[in-house]
């Protein structure tokens, strides 16, 4: 059965999980996992320990595993099977453990195997006890079917090896075997694996594109799209969506046929952590929504993840209605069979205030339109300006009749259904009104049926 990652970054200090840690509040994390599936949520970004503070170690001294947080995993793996969650686990929270160097475990001034933080993807000691760190969490709890993927080291950063890239395929291969051979040797299977990137690093290092991208032992790519003064800093919801769709059209060229992409990181972190703002609440629902269907129709899987950079560090109820309405959307797309290219750049849309987002192959189309000229005084779409009509060529499809099925990316729900045939490879139809933004599931007719019903999961 199709399985698409719909969720967000989270934190075992975080309000929503914080409970989990001795156990204070267990029931109430409990039903913050079911709501989240109830809600459309299938997965969640975790990192095995979050260093901000001195308390949540999961190695100290390294090697030790602290009992505490070993049962709070414990806890957290039958909290996600009892409601049918996923997890994308990574070994280390690598912001913090890079600020709070001083204090971690792994600092050979506290007893571990690094002499600097610079080196601790090339010391042989240090990668070695990152490797026992992994086996202890795969013979754990490997084998419990809550885990989604590795993402086998969080923004891997030529920092981390003494200023230079060179060294990303050697350690993505040295994590990959050794994590896959033990789980084959357990289990039977492995997992499927990652290595994140912070996405600028793609400019500044263009030569690591092999590695996050298309290294033959990586089964998805991930990048974190964090782009200066649109995605990082939003001024308006417009600007975010064009550069993820523009970042999400690149990322999805760099990757071979068949292997997914998706952003497991993003949101307004330079307004929150160096501004020290938190975006108004209809603002950042309306930027969260933008930035969710733009990474889907341009091609990624699911709608991004999340960092929610607001205080409280959770995202809000809105964008968890968005999460619940992109759900609804997905049984209109037989993505078993999808095999979707960005076609982005070559939809053709008659009026210039409509932006396309678009992947396609040759039966089957996702769609996005966004409205850009109706921004109000604080940045967002106007929900009351006068609607607009726009003819839509889409490229590459076969010669047949076509379901063209309109999406309200608001509350959810089709808006309707329209038909029209390929001809001379395009297929043209009219969208007659237009207000903000709209999504669209095109399947050609006698392909397998999608879900009649398009209903998102009840809230």
């Amino acid at each position: 059965m199709p399985w698409t990652p719909i969720g967000q970054n989270d934190a075992i200090t975080w309000p929503e999980l914080e409970g989990l840690f001795r156990r204070k509040d267990l029931p109430a994390v409990d039903r913050h996992l079911s709501w989240l599936a109830s809600n459309g949520v299938t997965c969640l970004r975790l990192m095995l320990e979050y260093t901000h503070g001195e308390n949540r170690y999961l190695e100290k001294p390294v090697g030790h595993f602290q009992p505490n947080m070993v049962r709070l995993w414990d806890d957290m793996f039958d909290l996600c099977a009892r409601h049918g969650l996923r997890l994308l686990l990574t070994p280390f929270d690598t912001f913090w453990l890079w600020l709070r160097w001083s204090k971690h475990p792994y600092n050979k001034a506290n007893g571990g195997p690094c002499p600097r933080r610079g080196n601790i993807l090339t010391d042989r000691a240090t990668l070695d006890a990152i490797k026992r760190r992994m086996t202890f969490v795969v013979e754990r709890w490997g084998g419990s079917g809550v885990i989604f993927a590795w993402d086998l080291w969080n923004e891997m950063h030529p920092a981390q090896m003494g200023d230079s890239a060179e060294g990303f395929a050697v350690v993505a291969t040295e994590l990959s075997d050794h994590v896959r051979t033990l789980e084959l040797r357990l289990f039977g299977r492995s997992h499927l694996q990652t290595v994140s990137l912070f996405g600028p690093i793609l400019y500044s290092h263009p030569g690591v594109a092999d590695t996050i991208f298309r290294h033959p032992g990586l089964d998805f790519a991930s990048t974190h799209l964090y782009a200066e003064g649109t995605i990082d800093h939003p001024r308006n919801t417009v600007d975010p969506a064009i550069a993820v769709g523009d970042l999400v059209r690149e990322a999805v060229g760099h990757t071979p046929p068949d292997r997914p992409y998706f952003d497991s990181e993003h949101g307004p972190i330079h307004l929150f952590k160096d501004k020290k703002k938190t975006l108004p609440e209809p603002f950042d629902d309306e930027y969260f929504r933008h930035i969710q269907w733009a990474h889907v129709a341009s091609g990624g899987a699911g709608g991004g993840m999340r960092w929610p950079n607001r205080h409280p560090h959770v995202l809000t109820k809105g964008m968890r209605h968005a999460q619940r309405v992109l759900s609804g959307f997905l049984p209109l797309v037989d993505w078993s069979r999808f095999r979707r290219r960005n076609i982005s750049a070559e939809t053709i849309v008659s009026n210039p205030a409509v932006r396309a987002f678009a992947c396609a192959d040759d039966e089957q189309a996702v769609v996005w339109l966004l409205r850009t000229d109706s921004l109000d005084r604080k940045g967002m779409l106007d929900p009351t300006a006068t609607p607009l009509a726009a003819r839509i060529d889409l490229p590459g499809l076969r010669a047949g009749t076509y379901d063209i099925m309109p999406w309200d990316t608001r509350k959810g729900g089709l808006m309707g259904r329209q038909s029209a045939e390929v001809r001379d490879g395009r297929l043209s139809f009219e969208l007659p009104a237009l207000v903000t933004d709209v999504a669209l599931a095109v399947r050609r007719q006698g392909s397998r049926s999608p879900d009649p019903c398009g209903t998102p999961p009840r809230a």
